[in-house]
């Protein structure tokens, strides 16, 4: 994977940083997308080149389709000869809110985030990869958009379509041997829990823990190498046993 280009969007922290880290030791070369944590984007740059990898920050909203397909225009090929290979597409929002009292702004957002951020940043992509006969992309779901959620019918429905796009987009592209799978990770320790009990947390998982963002990097770094070259159109939950 030394020679492979990958985009990791929303990797300023969580579960994005933990996956730009660790295609970074894989020998990845790095795009940063984020969109407002400019600092915490830049730690992460900072971490990678520490270990003797290479990370450029790119700052754009996926959600805003003029702004993604500007900020990634000298990455597909058409300017020069640097074309993103593994596409990570991570980016998202939760804005929980039981669904008689969910917001019209709040339901807008996460559903442009996660599912036409989707879309902004693959599309303008996906070709590059056809032509080149080898790709990544690699999409970051959720369980609940295999379950759903009590509070998270925006963020399901999202994750949802997410699963649906990647699923069909896998049968696509599969004869250019470019790969497409979701990973749908349960509970995991980062920002959006910090505010909910761990012991109430755990007491629903199997395995009496919350996951790593370490270790939903792991699933992406094999999903990105070449020895997962026949796996393709899956949804790989990481949940501890919680499904």
């Amino acid at each position: 994977m030394t020679t492979r280009l990958a985009l990791v969007t929303g990797a300023s922290r969580g579960i994005g940083a933990a996956i730009a880290r660790e295609l970074a030791a894989a020998g990845c070369r790095i795009l940063l997308n984020y969109r407002s944590d400019e600092r915490g984007a830049a730690e992460v740059r900072d971490a990678i080149v520490a270990a003797g990898g290479e990370a450029t920050m790119l700052r754009f909203d996926v959600a805003d389709a003029a702004e993604t397909a500007a900020a990634l225009a000298p990455w597909t090929g058409d300017s020069g000869d640097a074309v993103i290979d593994v596409v990570v597409n991570n980016a998202g929002v939760v804005k929980d809110s039981p669904f008689p009292t969910l917001a019209l702004g709040d339901w807008e957002r996460v559903t442009r985030t996660s599912l036409d951020g989707f879309f902004n940043v693959t599309r303008p992509l996906v070709m590059p990869l056809v032509r080149r006969r080898w790709g990544r992309i690699i999409n970051i779901a959720s369980l609940a958009g295999l379950v759903g959620n009590r509070g998270q019918v925006s963020y399901s429905a999202a994750k949802a379509g997410l699963i649906g796009a990647t699923r069909s987009l896998a049968k696509e592209v599969a004869k250019r041997n470019v790969t497409v799978n979701a990973i749908a990770p349960g509970l995991i320790d980062t920002d959006m829990l910090k505010q909910i009990p761990v012991d109430d947390l755990t007491k629903m998982i199997p395995m009496r823990r919350l996951g790593q963002p370490s270790e939903v990097a792991k699933l992406v770094r094999f999903l990105a190498s070449d020895d997962a070259a026949y796996i393709t159109g899956q949804v790989i939950t990481i949940d501890g046993g919680l499904a």
